[in-house]
Order: structure tokens, then C-alpha cells, then sequence
């Protein structure tokens, strides 16, 4: 899975980096804006389910309409949108 989200980021031209945060909290990751392009800050000290979940919620937020995704990884990113199940 987490393969399959790199690719889409890829595809979306959406930079992926792999940094080690560390502080007093635990911070998995993130999208942000750097000189106006996204990306998303992933921190290489969590967890596969913490990666994955980190680029879950940032690619969740692009409009995938008109792009294939294998039904269970958009199912995954939709409900990234909408997390309380609400339409």
C-alpha cells in the first residue's frame, strides 16, 4: 500500500521526503507548502502504519476524479476526506 501512495504521489507531482523529526511529541508527518509546491514530510522513524496513514490523509485532500485507482486505495483516500463517514 504504501508503495501505491508514493506512486500516486508521483503522479500528482507531489514530493515525498523521508525526514527524522524528533522533539518532545511524536510527529508522524504532514503536507505543507514549500515555495508554493506540495509536499509531504514523512517521518522515517514511525511506523509503516504511521507512514501510510501520514500519506493517506495528505493525498486524500487532492481531487482524484478522472484518475484509476485500485478500488481499495481510493476507498482509502475518500474516507481520508471524509472521516466521520459523513457526505
Amino acid at each position: 500500500m504504501l508503495a501505491e501512495l508514493e506512486a500516486l504521489a508521483h503522479q500528482l507531482r507531489v514530493e515525498i521526503r523521508y525526514e527524522a523529526l524528533s522533539g518532545e511529541t511524536f510527529f508522524a508527518g504532514g503536507m505543507c507548502r514549500i515555495r508554493g509546491r506540495p509536499v509531504i514530510i514523512v517521518n522515517k522513524g514511525a511506523s509503516l502504519r504511521e507512514k501510510t496513514t501520514t500519506l493517506i490523509r495528505a493525498l486524500g485532500r487532492f481531487d482524484l476524479n478522472g484518475m484509476y485507482l485500485k478500488p481499495a486505495l481510493r476507498e482509502l483516500l475518500e474516507s481520508a476526506q471524509n472521516p466521520d463517514g459523513q457526505e
